[in-house]
């Protein structure tokens, strides 16, 4: 939902724009009702699966990607709050296009851990 969410709405955005341009802030702020708590899932699974193991006993290599997984995490929800929260065009577009990289390298990240390549 957060990452999928992110690249659907910034699909359906341009067109929106064009159609109902005056739509487009309410079904953004629709999007983020539905994504922030979304998020907020994703970070209770994830100390969840941190609880799940005993980090003192995996490698420095995995407790490392940990750390960037977690730091890219809240990148990335720091540049999508500066998105929803901005007020130029520049926070929107760079908040966006940030918070969107940032949660895909996150989505990467974690999937390096659950894999066990980490």
């Amino acid at each position: 939902m957060w990452v999928g969410g992110q690249f659907a709405l910034a699909g359906v955005v341009p067109t929106l724009r064009r159609v109902a341009p005056s739509a487009t802030k309410p079904v953004a702020q629709a999007f983020a009702r539905v994504a922030w708590p979304a998020f907020g899932v994703l970070v209770l699974t994830g100390m969840w699966n941190l609880m799940a193991i005993d980090i003192t006993a995996t490698s420095g290599a995995y407790q490392g990607t940990v750390l960037l997984h977690i730091g890219l995490a809240m990148a990335a929800a720091a540049f999508v709050a500066v998105h929803q929260f901005g007020q130029t065009k520049l926070a929107l577009a760079l908040g966006g296009a940030l918070g969107a990289v940032f949660s895909v390298a996150a989505l990467f990240v974690g999937t390096l851990l659950r894999s066990g390549t980490a």
